[in-house]
């Protein structure tokens, strides 16, 4: 009995040793992790500014499927937001601000545990990406007492950060890399109503424009009781590859044709009717060129004459309010064409038939010829047969 006595106060005192020394810690720890990433910067950046992804990619949510996210409406760029709820407890990040393709900040908490993170993006040889992850904050007492069992913040959170970086390397590789391009051929697309938001854009930050724009239009329908009439889409009026510029509307179709007051941001409009030559592309949105390669040659080797008032349309049939992985995306993209002008037939009108045979239209007759006589020669024809030959 005494050695079980003395087993409890050994236990007891590390205990109180341990706690002690924890208490007495600061309990700050700033990690930092690099990996380079086997995709275009440009990717990587849209990837980490969705919280939708990082479901996909932290390792301690990867490996404990229980975990339950929540998203809000506005999932990337300022003021983005997620929460999560698990086991061992609950937290929340947010993003604070972000430097467009080369780096984000944000603001995540954990049961007491808070940290300023960074992500800061740059280019490598052969279009990778350097992705430098860095953690900087304070530890709860909890976290503390897990943190000195495991070796230190350092190697606790940096393996954290090193797990995570090789997912996003897998699954952008993947995600990017799965894409397909057909060319449909040529179609009618119908009228359509719509709200938009008209302005010129890069052409490389359309995308981004259209994650911003879209929630105010869905809003603003809602709000008026509108309802939408399919997906978002957005006309390029002018699109200039020389400049990287492009005049564009993003557009959310809705039921019927509006008026908007003046003075309103939002403006409504109608698409009418026009044939088009469509092409669908699945995969990620970085494909388009091809996608838009392709649609182009098709147009030239089948000789179809285009529609020079615009550019082209692009309808986001799957985007990433549908579905999470960039490799199920699905965008529809239509350029105008002049409309195939069909040769008139006209139809014979027939009369009724009074004999067994119809007769011709009788030409004018010509006029008669004089000739001088010659020499008798046998007759191969009848008098009658000549006077029937010649009103032909």
């Amino acid at each position: 009995m005494k050695i079980l006595k003395y087993l409890f106060l050994f236990a007891l005192l590390s205990l109180v040793a341990l706690t002690v020394f924890v208490a007495t810690q600061k309990g700050i720890f700033d990690v930092e992790r690099s990996k380079v990433i086997n995709s275009p910067r440009a990717t990587v950046y849209n990837y980490l500014n969705d919280f939708r992804n990082y479901e996909d990619f932290e390792s301690w949510s990867v490996e404990d499927p229980s975990i339950q996210m929540t998203f809000p409406n506005k999932t990337s760029g300022s003021g983005a937001s997620f929460y999560w709820d698990g086991v061992d407890g609950k937290g929340n990040a947010i993003t604070l601000k972000t430097k467009e393709g080369e780096s984000i900040d944000q603001k995540m908490k954990y049961d007491g545990t808070e940290a300023d993170v960074r992500w800061i993006l740059k280019d490598t040889l052969n279009g990778k990406t350097k992705v430098t992850w860095k953690g900087k904050g304070t530890m709860s007492f909890l976290f503390k007492i897990y943190a000195a069992l495991h070796g230190g913040s350092d190697r606790v959170i940096g393996t954290i950060y090193e797990k995570s970086l090789a997912n996003i390397d897998k699954n952008l590789d993947y995600e990017t890399k799965t894409y397909a391009v057909k060319v449909d051929g040529v179609v009618k697309k119908t009228e359509t109503p719509y709200i938009r938001q008209t302005f010129t854009s890069e052409i490389e930050k359309v995308n981004k424009n259209a994650r911003i724009v879209i929630p105010k239009l869905i809003h603003f329908s809602e709000t008026n009781g509108l309802s939408a009439n399919g997906k978002p889409f957005i006309i390029y009026h002018t699109y200039d590859t020389k400049t990287g510029l492009a005049k564009i509307s993003i557009c959310l179709p809705i039921n019927k044709e509006i008026s908007i007051s003046s003075g309103s941001d939002i403006l409504s409009g109608k698409l009418n009717g026009f044939d088009a030559v469509k092409t669908t592309l699945t995969g990620d949105y970085s494909h388009r060129n091809e996608a838009i390669a392709k649609t182009t040659a098709y147009i030239n080797n089948e000789k179809i004459i285009p529609e020079l008032g615009w550019s082209h349309l692009e309808i986001w049939a799957l985007s990433k309010l549908d579905v999470k992985g960039s490799s199920k995306l699905v965008t529809e993209i239509y350029f105008p064409i002049k409309p195939k002008v069909e040769p008139v037939v006209t139809t014979p009108v027939y009369s009724p038939e009074t004999q067994t045979q119809a007769e011709p239209q009788a030409e004018p007759a010509p006029k008669p010829v004089q000739k001088k006589p010659a020499a008798p020669t046998p007759a191969t024809t009848t008098p009658a047969q000549e006077e029937e030959q010649s009103e032909f």
